[in-house]
């Protein structure tokens, strides 16, 4: 399993471009990228191969890496292409699992199920919050005031002058300024500040 990647250096002891991968891929449409991986899988082997993965315990997330990055080491299409057929085949993957009855993990942790979850529960308790509060966007947006919102005006700018009243403005003297006595300047570049 360790031999059968491209070793380090791989590139500076080989003929350059003589790697599949190191060529302009073959296929640069998404598209024909999706036929041409869904060609080979529609039939009975990959149907069986697949099966016999997916009841292995290999999750689809790792089944689709392991079809693609094998494509893109052959030259089929580039990397870019794979990020965006890589939904295309999970859910094909998915299919085959219905359709030959096998168990299969889709690869979706429970930890990101959780952080889901989580935010939505924060949302809806900020959404609580500004609804007690009596702040709205629309209605800030459409220019809607209510007496509540100029009672909590009034109560800010009686804030606001309050404590300005209490802090009177301090006078502040002009620093003064202490000569210091200059230095002789010597070397090449020295200038004369006068």
């Amino acid at each position: 399993m360790i031999f059968d990647r491209v070793q380090p250096g791989f590139s500076l002891t080989q003929e350059p471009k003589g790697a599949p991968f190191e060529n302009p891929p073959d296929i640069t449409d998404p598209e024909e990228a999706a036929m041409y991986h869904l060609d080979r899988m529609n039939n009975a082997d990959a149907f069986e191969d697949i099966s016999y993965f997916l009841e292995e315990g290999i999750d689809i997330p790792t089944l689709v890496q392991g079809i693609l990055r094998n494509a893109v080491f052959q030259g089929v299409h580039s990397i870019d292409v794979s990020l965006i057929v890589a939904p295309t085949l999970h859910e094909f993957i998915k299919d085959i699992g219905d359709i030959t009855g096998v168990d299969y993990d889709e690869g979706i942790s429970n930890d990101r199920d959780r952080a889901v979850i989580r935010y939505q529960r924060n949302v809806a308790r900020a959404e609580k919050m500004l609804e007690k509060l009596g702040v709205s966007a629309e209605r800030t947006m459409s220019g809607e005031e209510t007496e509540e919102d100029d009672g909590m005006k009034d109560q800010m700018e009686a804030m606001i002058v309050a404590d300005t009243e209490e802090k009177p403005m301090e006078e502040v003297a002009p620093e003064e300024t202490t000569e210091l006595p200059m230095e002789e300047l010597k070397g090449l570049m020295a200038r004369s500040a006068g």
